[in-house]
């Protein structure tokens, strides 16, 4: 072998090792600090969120799947406090640019042997430049998966968040589905959800504005498939932006749909009539005379526009609201019947519609005490609680012929009927009066459609005094077309201001929400 030869091979071996010193140094010596912090916020925070962590959809109409929550990469702004020559200069370059106190900054940076602080969590473009452009070392820039959520504050309280344990290491579910359905998505696998978007969508950019103009403490908007028990939609306001949610308080991430109570006021009388006609007890036709008020154990009841209407039917009870001839239909049902019935329409239970944290409303009054005050009240939806859901779940049975449906959101379970509440001709007279009830208010009436419906305007009982407040909660329980119902729309807005009755807040937001369902599915007029 030639001389040249052999200085080249030796010339080619010295470059290898003198390049891996180079690297080896530039490793543990140079960069050390930053690839020991790296190290440390992996093992830290296990990458926040693994990547294979399953994803959250919505439909559409069309079966479509539309992302709600992902998985996305992020930019991550740390420090290495150990590199940082002058902590209080950093600290006041650095300040403005995070949104941190400089005081606070300091504070971090002045820690001598500290290998990691992570300062900002998906960071904006804007302070990925500035801190490229600062050049101070030390500060560092990289990349981590954290949860998406690609609609922002839409169906928030439903789909929940991911968070940190309650440890501060591991990332998980925290309310709402994502917490709901942690195992089977850390597993890597989807939930696909029966929520439009499209329909979620209007019905939370409805509530909103709902909210607004009536300067209403909050609000629940769910619309349901009466056939199947889908939810086809659940807003509530006000809700809260899960990319962000640390901003917000622990109650905003409650969802009022299936986690509070409330009296459903005047709604409730569809449920009375569907007990007295079902039992044969009454008919639309059944009449009364009403004096426009009724005493009862000590306890006078009086109708919400105190007057007396005289001789009125089943029927008009419905179209005028009446509470005296709610509690007249009740008497003639029979206390054991009625309270038979509000347990088949479900509301001792919860309904397992796959959400976590479901609390179910109260008949207590009724069952502790026979007492005739507290039956008559509950006949026009005062003394008992429900749950929204549970209200919506029980006027879809009437909707679907009497058959109560158990609501679900995961599109892979399939219909399941709970009970009879009530036969398909008793639905078929009650829904009679509700649509009677509709065309004589003309508020909630839609060209072309039979449409069913009911208002409620409940006050909202004093807890401290006793009694009732001057607050109301406002209701609208309604469904079309009445004679093939392909939705439910329940409407509940919270302690509206300036407005005494429903028929001036949720009636109108339930019609406008029911005409983009009837377009948006093309549904055929059933009445020309």
């Amino acid at each position: 072998m030639k001389i040249w030869r052999i200085w080249l091979i030796a010339g080619i071996i010295f470059l290898s090792y003198t390049t891996l010193i180079f690297n080896v140094y530039n490793l543990q010596i140079t960069k050390g600090g930053y690839y020991s912090a790296r190290a440390h916020s992996q093992s830290r925070s296990r990458d926040l969120l693994a990547a294979s962590r399953g994803k959250i959809y919505f439909t559409d109409k069309n079966g479509n799947r539309i992302p709600a929550a992902i998985n996305r990469e992020f930019p991550v702004i740390f420090a290495v406090p150990k590199e940082i020559a002058d902590a209080a200069e950093a600290a006041e370059a650095l300040g403005p640019v995070l949104n941190l106190g400089t005081n606070h900054l300091k504070d971090l940076f002045s820690k001598p042997d500290d290998l990691y602080e992570r300062l900002v969590e998906k960071a904006s473009e804007e302070q990925v430049a500035a801190i490229k452009s600062l050049g101070i070392k030390g500060i560092y820039i990289d990349s981590e998966n954290f949860r998406f959520y690609p609609f922002g504050s839409l169906a928030s309280q439903l789909l929940g968040f991911v968070g940190p344990d309650d440890q501060g290491d591991v990332p998980e579910g925290r309310y709402g589905l994502e917490f709901f359905y942690e195992d089977a998505l850390k597993k890597g696998k989807d939930v696909h959800l029966t929520v439009d978007v499209n329909i979620q969508s209007q019905a939370d950019k409805l509530l909103d504005g709902l909210v607004g103009e009536h300067r209403a403490a909050g609000g629940t908007v769910i619309v349901e498939d009466p056939k199947t028990g889908k939810i086809l939609a659940m807003a509530n306001q006000p809700g809260f932006d899960p990319n962000d949610y640390g901003k917000f308080p622990l109650k905003s991430f409650l969802n009022p749909a299936v986690q509070s109570v409330y009296e459903p006021g005047s709604i409730f009388k569809v449920l009375t009539m569907s007990a007295g006609i079902d039992s044969e007890k009454i008919t639309p036709q059944t009449t009364f005379y009403d004096t426009g008020s009724l005493t009862l154990n000590g306890k006078t009841i009086k109708n919400w526009d105190l007057k007396a209407h005289g001789t009125v039917s089943m029927t008009q009870v419905i179209e005028k609201s009446i509470n005296t001839g709610a509690a007249f239909a009740e008497k003639k049902t029979g206390h054991d019947n009625f309270y038979n019935y509000l347990l088949k329409f479900g509301f001792n239970q919860p309904t397992s519609a796959g959400l976590p944290g479901e609390i179910t409303g109260t008949l207590r009054n009724l069952k502790s005490t026979f007492r005739e005050i507290n039956f008559a009240n509950a006949s026009f939806g005062q003394g008992v609680s429900v749950t929204p859901l549970q209200l919506a779940a029980a006027i879809s049975a009437i909707a679907n012929n009497g058959a109560l449906m158990k609501p679900y959101l995961s599109a892979e379970e399939n219909p399941e009927t709970i009970r009879g509440v009530i036969s398909a001709e008793s639905a078929r007279q009650v829904i009679k009066m509700m649509v009677s009830a509709v065309n004589k208010a003309e508020i909630a009436r839609i060209s072309g459609y039979e449409v069913a419906g009911k208002t409620g305007t409940a006050q909202i009982p004093d807890f401290k005094h006793g009694g009732y407040s001057s607050e109301y909660i406002h209701s609208y329980g309604g469904f079309a077309p009445a004679s093939d119902p392909r939705f439910v729309i329940l409407i509940k807005l919270d302690k509206p201001q300036g407005a005494s009755l429903a028929g001036l807040t949720v009636v109108p937001a339930f019609r406008e929400l029911a005409q983009f369902i009837l377009n948006y599915y093309n549904i055929p007029a059933d009445n020309l």
